[in-house]
């Protein structure tokens, strides 16, 4: 790749075959110690298909029971609303003052928005947002809660419940409080302290920073990284660095919010296509060439298209061979997302582009977090040098945000270390290959037992479809009391018809905590009728 994507790319030029592989790196990968270059490896290429949520017809009274029952939690929140205004007017009558709306003010939030939480999120708050008193491991401790859950005052009552961890991205289970890494860690924060208290631009940049960054790197296969102190602003800040406007983002219609702020904040053109389909794709590809530039239709100066490599709420991996040669064929360019795949697929955790044996020159912008597979903080970018020197100076997040702490830093090189196998101790090779078991056993077992789960087979995200949505907090307030944290999802989070429960997979979990696990889950699942396919 050139320094094309910083500046410019008419999407209707020619360009040269070379300029979208990584200049000094080779693009069969570094060699791993088996013989292989992990880069190269096919093994992906024959997986089922992903099931998608809703590609299958719904059933038309799963589709009229959850329908009415929004409707019907709608009629009777209006009505508690209307009743409190009612109450509110007595309450200034009888006082005998005149009731003004916010003081002759005009409204400071959005009526319906804090209506939704107050009367619908409320709720069901409970089962939300749930403190913890441990390591988020294998493991946790849940803080119990009572009180109001519609006024939001919940109380810690200090009784701690024990509960299996189906809830955490804790891929590659790290999230430890004792062993070799915990020690390191420590032992840093001794040296180096907790913070730099500056950002990278000013004195923020220690000798560790860019060791981590090289390291990186070369563990993705670029020539160069730049890291930030929070994952959320990778995104957010880094696109509106390489986006102005003229330029054009195809973004799959499931990108995470950071990437919507992102895109949104840099003034670009934005299109989407249908959620992991390349078909739709390569239609808003040829469209948006053809047009070009809105009223002008002049060509863009770039188009660049943004996936994720897993789809945290769908559990799917995206398509990556075939966007890689639409990218190619159009001369578009590729930013991806692995949050949720680097550490945790891949024969040696690399991600999707080791997953699907891509090579990673084919991909110009490569981002990613340490907060789940690394068990620390931030995110990277990774792509050529040129790129990301020109990223270090422009990005907001690279200028003013607190650089990630040092100890973190060393905590992130060791995770690599360990998964590259240079500590010679076998476990990060150990850990991918426990998580690839549990997914596929944890995966099988809930299909077999009759529930709708989609997703990809070896995406350690799980969701189990519900559909209705007052299934879920008792589904979820019916896990705890079994043992079992999780996560569940709903409107705004997915489609109205589409609520689920999310399940995370780790290395952490033994084969004996999953097939507990399941048959906690059976009770449950036929307490609230959902083994649909049963």
């Amino acid at each position: 790749m050139s320094a094309t994507v910083v500046e410019s790319a008419q999407a209707g030029n020619v360009v040269p075959q070379a300029t979208v592989h990584l200049a000094g790196v080779h693009s069969d990968g570094p060699v791993f110690a088996d013989g292989s270059n992990g880069f190269n490896m096919r093994y992906a290429r024959n997986r089922p298909a992903a099931r998608e949520a809703g590609t299958d017809e719904i059933p038309v009274y799963m589709l009229f029971l959850t329908y009415t029952n929004f409707l019907v939690s709608l009629v009777f929140s209006y009505i508690r609303d209307a009743r409190r205004a009612y109450r509110k007017w007595q309450r200034f009558r009888a006082g005998g003052k005149q009731m003004k709306v916010n003081n002759g003010y005009a409204p400071l939030l959005d009526k319906f928005s804090t209506f939704f939480e107050r009367e619908m999120y409320g709720r069901i708050r409970d089962v939300f947002a749930r403190p913890i008193s441990s390591a988020p491991g294998p493991w946790i401790d849940v803080m119990e809660r009572s009180g109001d859950s519609l006024t939001g005052k919940l109380e810690v009552t200090g009784e701690i419940k024990r509960a299996l961890n189906l809830s955490s991205y804790n891929y590659l289970g790290l999230a430890e409080t004792e062993g070799p890494l915990v020690d390191a860690y420590e032992r840093a924060i001794e040296e180096f302290g907790v913070t730099t208290a500056s950002s990278r631009m000013e004195f923020g940049t220690t000798t560790v920073h860019q060791q981590l960054e090289q390291e990186f790197a070369s563990f993705l296969g670029k020539e160069a990284a730049i890291i930030y102190g929070m994952g959320y602003i990778t995104n957010a800040s880094s696109l509106p660095s390489l986006l102005s406007k003229g330029c054009l983002v195809i973004s799959d219609s499931l990108n995470h919010a950071s990437i919507v702020v992102g895109c949104r904040a840099s003034g670009a053109t934005i299109k989407v296509f249908k959620h992991n389909d390349p078909e739709h794709l390569e239609g808003v590809l040829r469209k948006a060439i053809i047009r070009g530039q809105p009223r002008t239709h002049r060509p863009w100066k770039k188009i660049v298209i943004v996936i994720e490599g897993i789809y945290s709420m769908e559990g799917e991996i995206c398509r990556l061979p075939e966007i890689v040669e639409l990218k190619k064929k159009y001369k578009a360019y590729l930013y991806l997302d692995e949050a949720h795949s680097i550490g945790a697929i891949g024969k040696h955790g690399r991600g999707v582009c080791e997953y699907w044996g891509v090579d990673p020159g084919e991909v110009d912008v490569m981002m990613g977090t340490f907060t789940k597979s690394f068990a620390a903080v931030g995110g990277y970018i990774a792509g050529d040098k040129e790129l990301v020197d020109y990223i270090r100076m422009t990005s907001f997040a690279s200028v003013y945000d607190i650089s990630l702490p040092v100890p973190l830093c060393g905590q992130i090189m060791n995770v690599i270390r360990m998964i590259d196998g240079r500590d010679e101790s076998g476990e990060g090779t150990k850990r991918i290959d426990d998580l690839a078991r549990n997914t596929a056993y944890f995966r099988k077992g809930l299909t077999e037992l009759g529930f709708d789960i989609i997703g990809d087979d070896d995406s350690p995200v799980v969701p189990l479809m519900v559909y209705i949505p007052n299934k879920m907090p008792a589904f979820a307030r019916m896990c705890l009391e079994e043992g079992l944290a999780i996560v569940i999802v709903s409107y705004p989070a997915c489609d109205l018809t589409l609520s689920r429960a999310r399940f995370c997979v780790s290395a952490g979990h033994t084969i004996d905590d999953l097939k507990d696990a399941l048959q906690k889950i059976k009770k449950c699942g036929d307490a609230c009728l959902l083994r649909y396919r049963a």
